[in-house]
């Protein structure tokens, strides 16, 4: 195990440098991150002598130094406690920690960061594997035994075994626990084991290796996960597999040096408030209503090649009324929203068919701001095309947050006189 060191915290679009500012990474790591971001990585922007992070949130443990990027939609509220509080809570609400009922009991270690979760998510998956018992698999072996089975590979028998008339080379079926399912988890323990940093989880990541069979060692990539097949015998893997998934592609060895290795776990804001914003309010619809995330339409088409698509956040849905919603994760400031988001929700008005469109922010107040898009001829309102700015005031507990936006946007809904949810 690494040993432990203080986390360096810092807030989406903050900067760090290794010359100067309070919060600063040394320059081995910085060409670690320098390294990284040649891959195309989109979590951050290299700067002179430093990285500034973008809306993406999450950790990246650099060996054993771990930044953590927490989202913020208050510039002056640095509560650090609070804003990982509702970054965990937002992910667990959107299913990002989901687990199998069989081992969905609450996790044991108090989290130091999103990474802490995961790690003891996949350790508490592969307990459960082991308790209940790994699946066997059929697969062919070749080698020498001591009873003929199977055939017998004449050519590397007479190579091998010439003096050694006791022993048969044969190829043969055999039913065990050597499969990829299990290179990959076995290869995802030993990961953890090189890079955990928290104690809490030390002993556990050291029982699953003395507790689970010695894999072969396997190179992993996307294909390696594309070609996994799931049935109803090993359906109860697939979330350790997830897991895995995530924590071995993430993971960049260093290979000069040999100590900075880099692990990310980041995630997009602007999309998971809007996928926050979407579970939300589907906990919470009465029959006839659909609310369906990213539909597409298409609106253009060239003489030759791909037309062109919509795709508006949320669109909510009761006869033949509907309701677009945008969802963006930014502090207006008290400011207008940015012309093109306007324009957009200009078109999404028209297109959809619209009785009413809503830009949905995170702010210090549950406001709303009503507007209304004005004539092209005579500049005067249009009363039924109508493009409100909605701030939802963000809360530390994600159940009460959860209840507030579904009271919020449920009263807007019914100011239109549009019947959604009870």
């Amino acid at each position: 195990m690494s040993k432990p060191k203080e986390n360096i915290v810092v807030f989406e679009h903050e900067v760090l440098r290794f010359d100067k500012g309070e919060k600063k990474i040394t320059e081995d790591q910085f060409k670690a991150l320098e390294r990284y971001y040649g891959n195309g990585v989109p979590y951050f922007n290299l700067i002179y002598n430093g990285v500034q992070f973008n809306e993406h949130v999450g950790v990246i443990q650099i060996g054993d130094t771990l930044i953590e990027v927490l989202p913020k939609a208050d510039k002056n509220d640095t509560d650090t406690t609070k804003w990982r509080k509702i970054l965990i809570g937002m992910l667990r609400a959107v299913g990002s920690f989901d687990i199998k009922e069989t081992s969905s009991s609450n996790l044991n270690i108090k989290p130091n960061t999103i990474l802490d979760l995961y790690f003891e998510l996949f350790i508490k998956q592969v307990e459960y594997l082991l308790h209940s018992g790994l699946v066997k698999k059929y697969r062919k072996k070749e080698g020498n035994v001591t009873a003929l089975k199977g055939n017998l590979l004449f050519h590397k028998h007479i190579q091998q075994n010439l003096t050694h008339q006791e022993r048969f080379y044969v190829r043969h079926t055999t039913y065990d626990v050597e499969h990829t399912l299990h290179f990959i988890l076995y290869k995802t323990i030993r990961l953890l084991k090189q890079i955990n940093t928290n104690t809490s989880l030390h002993s556990r990541i050291g029982a699953l290796l003395l507790q689970f069979p010695e894999m072969p060692d396997i190179k992993v990539s996307e294909a390696t996960f594309d070609k996994l097949n799931f049935n109803r015998k090993t359906q109860h893997y697939k979330k350790s597999i997830e897991i895995a998934k995530l924590l071995l592609l993430q993971y960049h060895p260093d290979i000069t040096k040999g100590k900075n290795h880099v692990l990310a776990l980041m995630f997009d804001m602007n999309l998971l408030w809007e996928q926050f914003i979407y579970v939300t309010l589907r906990k919470k619809k009465e029959e006839g209503t659909t609310i369906t995330a990213q539909t597409s339409k298409y609106f253009w088409k060239p003489d030759n090649g791909r037309r062109s698509s919509m795709k508006p956040d949320i669109w909510i849905q009761n006869g033949n009324e509907n309701i677009i919603l945008d969802t963006k994760w930014k502090n207006l400031n008290g400011f207008n929203p940015s012309p093109d988001d306007l324009r957009q929700m200009y078109v999404y008005h028209e297109y959809y068919d619209a009785k009413k469109v809503a830009l949905v922010y995170p702010g210090k107040d549950n406001s709303n701001r009503s507007g209304h898009y004005l004539d092209k001829t005579k500049n005067k309102e249009i009363i039924d095309k109508e493009c409100s700015i909605i701030l939802i005031a963000v809360e530390k507990d994600i159940k009460k947050w959860q209840t507030a936006i579904q009271e919020k946007l449920l009263k807007w809904f019914k100011e239109n006189n549009v019947k959604t949810a009870s």
